[in-house]
């Protein structure tokens, strides 16, 4: 489905994203893995077409789509939940949904925002709530689901658990597995080694821009050297 290839990004002089290649099979998890300023942020904000790489490909049900800005990889299918949740502070749970719906037609934005309230039982109950006002949990849940209103082929999830309970964290990930088994390929960028590793089919390793390990996400969850520099040893 997504094929990354020979990608550079660089921010000015600051070369953050070297040569790095990966893809996506359509019905996957695919996690990113690496310490902070490894290039994981700044490759899924390259692919959603917030950033211009300096170089590589990018390349999607076989369409190079380098140079497609942001709004038009949403109607490619392409929809990114970024890091920092991001959410409209003043408008309402419903609201904020909607904004996420703009390449629809209003009758099919009504019908993904019931399958949404599905998904998220607690954003039904919150739907006329400042979505300031929700806890850090739900602020995440309703993040993702904006990012589902545009009905994705590929959903890009960036730090989903970043400054959540434990507890929150499982609820959180239990959604991921549940989206992707109705359909969602999913890519995954996230800190938490251990959760990512624990639900994902295949993972990429970055290291200062580069990827220095790949493989099955199982194998590297018991990887020695995985272990040691990302799970606590």
């Amino acid at each position: 489905m997504l094929k990354i290839d020979d990608l550079n990004v660089y921010y000015g002089s600051i070369h953050a994203v070297k040569g790095v290649s990966f893809e996506v099979k359509e019905g996957e998890i695919v996690t990113l893995i690496g310490a902070n300023g490894a290039g994981k942020s700044t490759t899924l904000n390259t692919i959603a077409g917030l950033l211009e790489p300096h170089s590589g490909t990018i390349e999607f049900e076989g369409e190079n789509l380098v140079g497609t800005p942001a709004h038009k990889m949403v109607r490619k299918g392409i929809a990114l939940c970024p890091e920092g949740r991001r959410i409209f502070q003043d408008m309402s749970v419903q609201e904020n949904l909607e904004m996420g719906a703009f390449t629809r037609s209003d009758q099919e934005s009504r019908e993904t925002c019931e399958r949404v309230f599905e998904s998220f039982p607690r954003l039904k109950e919150r739907s006329r709530q400042a979505g300031g006002t929700l806890s850090g949990g739900e602020q995440q849940m309703l993040a993702m689901g904006r990012a589902l209103m545009c009905k994705p082929k590929l959903m890009m999830l960036d730090e989903p658990s970043m400054g959540l309970a434990p507890i929150l964290v499982q609820e959180i990930f239990d959604i991921i597995k549940e989206l992707n088994e109705q359909g969602t390929t999913i890519l995954l960028v996230e800190q938490n080694a251990s959760m990512a590793l624990s639900i994902a089919d295949r993972a990429y390793v970055l290291e200062t821009g580069r990827v220095s390990m790949s493989g099955d996400a199982n194998e590297l969850l018991h990887d020695k050297r995985v272990r040691e520099a990302y799970l606590g040893g």
